[in-house]
């Protein structure tokens, strides 16, 4: 028998197989979008540490990937023989086919979404967390955005994927593109010819989604859109002459703007701060030194809650903001007064801006998180900083179009937006090329002159010696010397003259 190219060419032109087609095209975008949604959910709670969020994630994965979806499909289409009430909905073969296909597809998306959680750094994070960003809000705004797009591959795959499993709803009877042609050469038996025609109908289908998807994935794709954007000189000056905001709040508080007692924090038994005292008054700029391996980074993580307290306290303006509550002596609670987490700012040695927001947009996440003002007020607010750090023609670049030593100053404009009490600094420079690292300190040091309270872990010590009120040197996780610069350079503690021996102070 000759292949009948005729009857294939009319099957273009047959309505049933448009209908069906468009089905296929409804189930399958309701399935990937819903498996997206609950696949995230089931990721997140793979991730959790809570046993309640963990163990019925991993079930749930486990069970329908394990199943197969005829098996499935064929089971919910036959639900409401066990259960009555869920007849008025699994009676109609789309929705039958649409759940039992969600919870199937589900599992193998939330495989995917955990591996795009995992590959976004722990410091965006961190970052969210120190600018006071709650769990979910950091999740949403910055984590789930950057995880999709990281996603996306794996998910336009899995929604092809999905287009070709939705052939098995024919099983329970739904009018999809492979029972019209089953129904087709049943009755004339030109089968090679009906399956070629369902087969393009199927490769159809895919290439235009596949095509849509893939413009989506550039278009998220940040790295390559081209900022060409500059603020005009009308702009700038107008920048210039608005009102000065206020960088950081008054208190009426007299005593030290931070207080830390006693801190201790070991990891894996192995002590790494022991015991540490640390008092910071308002406007005062600390500078904590000391060779690597020394507790400096441990410190100024504690300090803002990103490590918890093994044991200690800390009180930022005499109000509890970090502290341990001991039950009996095996059980400890680690309690933290979260309002007051706005009230420090952190800049981190690795910048840990958010790749997928502009220079602005960086800015701006966390006021208007917190409801700070209004959009108006904090954008002139950013462009102030912005301008005052030096960045203003920059507001509105991504973060890949920066140069180190630019993305610290942004980063550093970043935490001063949420007008904090006192500032954190994490080896600010060591990430930077030596050419870099002048534009970062001037930024850093224009803010002690403009009585900031900050504290600062640096291996800059002529920078440290210039702009510190004090200088804390730290040595296996205790502050061996808390003092004046000018005390420290007069060499009385043979340690300290030790480590600066080779360092020119001038």
């Amino acid at each position: 028998m000759m292949f009948d190219w005729n009857y294939l060419f009319s099957l273009f032109s047959f309505s049933d197989f448009w209908w069906a087609s468009w089905t296929v095209v409804k189930l399958s975008l309701a399935s990937w979008v819903l498996s997206i949604i609950v696949g995230f959910v089931l990721a997140l709670g793979k991730q959790s540490k809570l046993v309640v969020f963990n163990a019925p994630s991993k079930f749930y994965i486990w069970l329908f990937r394990s199943l197969p979806l005829l098996v499935l499909l064929i089971f919910v289409y036959n639900m409401p023989q066990l259960f009555p009430s869920t007849g008025g909905l699994l009676s109609d073969p789309f929705w039958a086919g649409l759940i039992a296909m969600v919870m199937c597809e589900s599992a193998y998306v939330a495989e995917i979404h955990r591996g795009g959680l995992l590959s976004i750094p722990k410091g965006q994070s961190e970052a969210a967390r120190a600018l006071g960003i709650r769990f979910a809000g950091a999740q949403w705004l910055i984590v789930i955005p950057q995880a999709l797009r990281v996603a996306l591959p794996s998910l336009t795959n899995e929604f092809i994927s999905i287009v070709k499993l939705s052939s098995l709803v024919s099983v329970i009877s739904l009018t999809e593109v492979l029972m019209v042609g089953q129904r087709l050469y049943t009755q004339n038996f030109l089968v090679l010819e009906t399956m070629a025609a369902v087969a393009i109908y199927y490769v159809l289908i895919v290439t235009v989604f596949d095509f849509l998807l893939g413009k989506l994935e550039n278009y998220l794709d940040v790295t390559k859109r081209k900022t060409t954007k500059q603020p005009s000189a009308e702009f700038i000056e107008q920048v210039k002459n608005a009102p000065a905001a206020t960088i950081t709040p008054t208190t009426s508080y007299d005593g030290p703007a931070l207080k830390a007692t006693k801190l201790h924090k070991a990891f894996n038994n192995v002590e790494v701060l022991g015991s540490v005292n640390l008092s910071i008054n308002s406007g005062e700029v600390v500078s904590v030194i000391g060779p690597s391996g020394s507790g400096k980074t441990t410190l100024i993580r504690l300090l803002n809650g990103l490590e918890q307290l093994d044991n200690g306290a800390i009180d930022l303006n005499g109000q509890p903001f970090l502290k341990l509550l001991r039950s009996s002596p095996d059980k400890t609670r680690f309690v933290e007064n979260a309002e007051l987490r706005t009230q420090i700012g952190m800049v981190f040695q690795s910048f840990n801006l958010f790749p997928h927001l502009t220079v602005l947009e960086n800015l701006m996440l966390a006021p208007r998180y917190h409801k700070m003002g209004t959009r108006k007020d904090l954008e002139m607010q950013a462009y102030q900083l912005l301008y005052k750090v030096g960045m203003l023609d920059h507001v509105w670049k991504y973060p890949h179009q920066l140069s180190g030593g630019q993305q610290q100053r942004v980063a550093i404009a970043r935490a001063l937006m949420m007008r904090p009490q006192i500032m954190l600094f994490d080896e600010p420079t060591s990430a930077l090329d030596p050419e870099k690292v002048n534009e970062v300190l001037q930024v850093i040091e224009d803010l002690a002159q403009e009585g900031i309270t900050m504290v600062i872990v640096t291996h800059e010590m002529s920078f440290a010696f210039k702009v510190s009120d004090r200088v804390v040197f730290m040595e296996q996780g205790r502050v061996v010397c808390d003092n004046s610069p000018q005390v420290l350079r007069e060499g009385n503690n043979p340690r300290i003259e030790s480590f600066l021996k080779d360092v020119s102070l001038t």
